[in-house]
């Protein structure tokens, strides 16, 4: 596995820690450990996302979901085995997982859903309204309102 020195990049930023270890993140990840459980992200609306995981076997007890400082973490707890039970094939996994998505800025988990074996995480971006775009209108001086703010500027 390749390495890279990122030091030369945030040499001369301020306050961009969560880049340098979302990347580093990014660089460590083990093949092995994307492929289970299988995951989709989808768009559906302007500012909504949802996370959809294949969960087989694991029920709304077993799952949890947590969300701290930009990170979503999903968890499945493994079930013990059951005793008795005699397996010719065992093709549904049911081993325990940890999935961590980095969120932007914004971005909040909206609620949750497990149906037929699916995990759904609803999430969606909210902007505070100091930060979102404002439109500020122009008021159109006529030649009257010129000569009268020009009588009160002489007056004062």
């Amino acid at each position: 596995m390749r390495t890279y020195d990122l030091s030369p990049l945030f040499r001369s930023t301020v306050g961009f820690d969560h880049l340098t270890r979302a990347l580093d993140a990014a660089l460590q990840l083990n093949d092995n450990t994307l492929s289970y459980p299988p995951y989709n992200i989808e768009k559906i609306g302007e500012d909504a996302y949802r996370i959809s995981m294949a969960v087989a076997g694991f029920s709304a007890e077993d799952i949890e979901i947590v969300t701290n400082e930009g990170v979503l973490v999903v968890k499945g707890k493994a079930k013990p085995e059951e005793e008795g039970a005699t397996y010719l094939y065992r093709g549904i996994a049911a081993r325990a997982f940890e999935r961590r998505f980095q969120l932007a800025d914004y971005i909040r988990a909206n609620g949750a859903r497990l149906e037929n074996g699916m995990l759904s995480v609803d999430l969606v971006r909210q902007v505070p309204e100091a930060l979102k775009p404002r439109r500020i209108d122009i008021t159109a001086v006529g030649t009257a309102d010129r000569a009268r703010l020009t009588e009160q500027k002489a007056a004062a």
